[in-house]
């Protein structure tokens, strides 16, 4: 009798001592995680896996697969308080919406108002709003502002004004307007605020790092004389650490996920994050399962991180290259999740995450999307319970750090809708600067990147995460800008299977590469 039959044995034997029966399938499952543990080892798992089994109050005594991940994850979760998990995804639709309060100077979570795909028109305008508001009472508190809005105050450097401020006189000069970047007319740029829209003249000025596009939020620095702002530079917003930005929302979980309190004040968490020092979380983007060598990396992939399995593998799309029939996407997951069953530890300790792109079936192109609808993964979940379909994009939570995920060609977008395209410096820094100085994942025209307007929370950067990860398909690399990571990861089968790993403890982001056939 080899070792593992000899450890399904005695795993059904407690299960029935303790008045359960365990399924054939489950106790295998059980067993093969049991494997590579001492003997001691094994029994304190089984006496609490067994302890959190009954806890759980199933209304029956047959335990499925389902019953042994919860306990294995009540017991890995041990000693930390309820709703404290190590690793979560959040799905864009559950993202909380917050307001400004502007008595208090304080973000507070709306509560009050229900969401919908179909929102009112209204919404239209008033998800704008809420982002200038955003970045309004962000920069008047910037040392270079401070005092603006305030009468009395010390003179700040520069002078902050509405757009109502410049309409009602005939010449200002040396002052400075925030608003948003618009083409209401044929070749003509207006700035726009909640008070009105004024013309500006572009033609002369110095634009800092960034690309500017239409629905971009900047200021404009310059002389307001015959009804048209004379711009001498154009920039954006001033960013702001996320410890500072957090001091205005206080402890409550603006983030998602079932905690009441943000978890990034955890201290257990922050224990846990610092001991797991290997750590990591591999992104790839544009998994297209109905291409061969593709699926013959990706088991090359999982096979290698088997030994040594990582927190996460977050698989983006498009999942295949040609929709000649969406419904042929349930034959390739299948066919993945075969190649995550082959493994021994990788299927039940690595989370496999799932992001669709707009090619993917069946939503339309407006951001956020839903998951890949369930009657394409139900298969491939049944042999992978640490499957999780998400939305596009999503929020990961790793002990107390917060990620961002979307699949989307942001930055080709960004590139291609630019008024002016830089001249100096890296495209890596000016998206990186964008991003993070507008607080938004669409810092564009509507036309350019459709949104639903009523879940525009879930698309903002404010207090910035620890990490954005951007999927376009073209040249992939990292940046980091006011503590923030940034990653585009490229393409996985046009950059010669690259990806990249995100050290979590370490906060490092490693470009890896599987190998050619040759050199293997």
């Amino acid at each position: 009798m080899d070792e593992l039959t000899k450890i399904k044995n005695q795993v059904a034997t407690k299960f029935k001592v303790s008045g359960f029966f365990i399924k054939s399938d489950s106790s295998t499952y059980l067993a093969e995680m049991l494997l590579p543990l001492s003997l001691d080892d094994r029994n304190k798992w089984m006496k609490s896996i067994l302890s959190h089994i009954q806890r759980q109050g199933t209304k029956t005594l047959n335990i499925e697969r389902e019953h042994l991940d919860l306990a294995i994850r009540d017991c890995t979760n041990a000693g930390l308080d309820e709703n404290e998990t190590i690793f979560s995804v959040i799905s864009a639709f559950d993202v909380p919406r917050y307001k400004f309060n502007d008595e208090r100077k304080k973000f507070t979570i709306d509560t009050e108002t229900s969401r919908s795909l179909m929102a009112d028109c209204s919404m239209k305008s008033k998800y704008i709003r809420d982002r200038y508001q955003i970045l309004w009472q962000r920069t008047v508190r910037h040392p270079l502002f401070a005092g603006s809005s305030v009468v009395g105050a010390a003179t700040p450097a520069f002078q902050l004004k509405k757009v109502e401020n410049l309409l009602s006189s005939s010449k200002l000069k040396d002052i400075v307007v925030l608003g948003l970047l618009a083409q209401l007319s044929e070749g003509k740029y207006f700035i726009e605020d909640p008070t009105g829209a004024v013309q500006i003249d572009i033609s002369d000025a110095t634009m800092h790092s960034g690309l500017f596009c239409e629905g971009c939020f900047v200021l404009a620095e310059g002389t307001y004389c015959d009804e048209v702002l004379k711009v001498s530079g154009l920039g954006f917003p001033p960013p702001e650490m996320a410890n500072s930005s957090r001091a205005f929302f206080g402890t409550a979980n603006t983030w998602g996920g079932k905690s009441k309190i943000l978890l990034k004040y955890s201290k257990k968490l922050e224990e846990i994050e610092k001991k797991n020092e290997n750590d990591g979380i591999v992104f790839l983007s544009e998994v297209w399962l109905d291409v061969p060598i593709v699926m013959q990396k990706l088991k090359v992939l999982f096979e290698g991180y088997d030994e040594v399995p990582p927190i996460a593998i977050v698989l983006m799309g498009p999942f295949m290259k040609n929709y000649d029939d969406p419904y042929d996407l349930k034959t390739h997951l299948n066919a993945l999740g075969e190649i995550i069953d082959a493994t021994s530890r990788l299927k039940r300790e690595t989370f496999i995450v799932f992001v669709p792109a707009s090619e993917d079936p069946i939503s339309v192109n407006i951001l956020p999307r839903p998951p890949l609808p369930a009657c394409l993964t139900k298969d491939i979940q049944k042999k992978c319970p640490k499957a999780i379909f998400t939305t596009n994009p999503c929020r990961l939570q790793y002990c107390t750090q917060q990620i961002v995920v979307m699949r989307c060609e942001l930055v080709t977008k960004l590139c291609r809708n630019a008024i002016k395209f830089p001249s100096t410096g890296t495209l890596d820094d000016h998206f990186t600067r964008t991003l993070i100085s507008q607080g938004t994942l669409a810092p564009l025209h509507p036309i350019a990147l459709p949104t639903f307007w009523d879940f525009d929370a879930s698309l903002q950067l404010y207090p910035l995460p620890d990490l954005i990860v951007v999927a376009d398909p073209s040249n992939a690399f990292h940046a980091k800008h006011h503590d923030c990571t940034v990653i585009n990861t490229g393409s996985f089968p046009k950059s010669k299977f690259a990806f990249k790993v995100y050290m979590a403890t370490s906060r490092t982001v490693e470009d890896s590469e599987l190998p050619d056939e040759d050199e293997a």
